[in-house]
């Protein structure tokens, strides 16, 4: 089956009891073994849940994974997998990187001895260079979050694979429906299901896909172990939402690259970064990877002054902190999403306090275009961004 019907039939026949198309949600936290050493296969639902089943299959089949987690938040799936990792450990994690992620990685996880070198993936020397003995794993988010940079996974893997390192790789921009890192070399996959997955701003989820027998038992332990599993009524919005994926995806990135399109033309406008546009330094490697370019545009002003009179002026796009739903949101960056990282580090990578991010959503184009240009001409005209 293609995925487009994978997905709209997860769960589907699987209630074989009542026939209900809609897989149900056991709210049930303990379950009655028939006798002394027998289990129906659910024993307590930190372990396993009927409904939480149904969304880690359909998952990992999405994924071409040997097997799903749904854990509580996307950042407890990274929590989760970094088990995985001891004290002395070094991982190499791709240098524009959402802000939640470092925030974990330096003020928590480097408490417990893990070490975290920062390193644009896109030069495969520097790459090359900064693994070390203790290197255990690299971690790509590609596209990056938020400046759209372009990582090639397979050539990475390569070299990854050859000093012995897992490869995960955060998908949460570009989801299985225009990219699927695990056939391009990858170990590991990640998700926040809360964003396109979910598609729908209403549900916090986060998700990882294993592949091989090993890899996948290791995780199903920690899992189980640290128990930041989803519950049964967020497992059940998430399948719903995934049910869509592919319909609203292909909206998601048909709006993006004409709001890409226009924001080039627009004179308060200085810099655009979308994979989909064909002059973006990652076009090619994105094309050869992937399906698709997805509905993430990031965006810089003129003048950092401009900032706040484009949000204010904002009509339908909500200046909100999230992504991927059905609902157009702009962020910015320098104050919600990577207000954790150093300034100097964030300025250095290229967050600067003139760059927006859009996640445009499925309204009608020609609406999302009038608001960013009504809202773009306003800020022009703003004292402060006049010379």
């Amino acid at each position: 089956m293609h995925l487009e019907t994978k997905l709209v039939q997860a769960g589907v026949g699987r209630d074989t009891i009542t026939g209900a198309v809609s897989f149900p949600v056991y709210y049930a936290t303990a379950y009655r073994h028939p006798s002394l050493g027998q289990s129906t296969g659910y024993d307590y639902t930190r372990t396993a849940n009927p409904t939480r089943k149904v969304l880690e299959e359909a998952i990992a089949e999405a994924e071409c994974g040997d097997a799903g987690f749904a854990c509580a938040s996307g950042m407890a799936a990274i929590h989760t997998v970094m088990g995985l990792f001891s004290q002395g450990d070094h991982l190499i994690v791709s240098l524009d990187l959402y802000g939640g992620t470092y925030r974990l990685f330096e003020q928590v996880l480097s408490r417990y001895g893990l070490q975290f070198s920062y390193v644009d993936l896109r030069d495969l020397q520097a790459f090359a260079g900064a693994i070390r003995p203790e290197t255990k794993a690299v971690l790509i988010e590609t596209p990056t979050n938020p400046l759209m940079q372009i990582t090639d996974i397979a050539c990475v893997a390569g070299i990854a694979k050859r000093s012995g390192l897992l490869i995960i790789v955060d998908n949460t921009f570009m989801t299985p429906y225009y990219q699927r890192p695990l056939e391009l070399g990858a170990d590991l996959v990640l998700h926040s299901g809360t964003k396109y997955l979910g598609g729908h701003n209403d549900v916090l989820a986060g998700l990882i896909v294993t592949k091989g027998a090993e890899l996948s038992e290791k995780v199903r332990f920690l899992h189980n172990s640290i128990g930041a599993t989803l519950g049964p009524q967020d497992c059940w919005l998430l399948v719903r939402g995934m049910k869509t994926l592919a319909l609203r995806m292909e909206r998601h990135q048909s709006n993006a690259l004409q709001v890409a399109r226009e924001l080039r033309e627009h004179p308060a406008v200085t810099d655009v970064f979308y994979p989909g546009l064909d002059d973006h330094p990652g076009y090619e490697i994105q094309s050869k990877q992937a399906t698709g370019y997805s509905g993430m545009v990031s965006f810089r002003v003129r003048f950092s002054a401009q900032v706040g009179p484009f949000l204010e002026n904002l009509r339908i796009i909500s200046f909100a902190e999230s992504l991927g739903g059905v609902e157009s949101l702009c962020t910015y960056p320098a104050t919600q999403t990577h207000a954790d990282i150093p300034q100097k580090i964030r300025e250095y990578v290229g967050v600067c306090d003139r760059l927006l991010r859009l996640s445009v959503g499925v309204e009608h184009p020609d609406d999302l275009i009038h608001d960013l240009t009504q809202a773009l001409d306003a800020s022009l005209v703003a004292e402060g961004c006049r010379r």
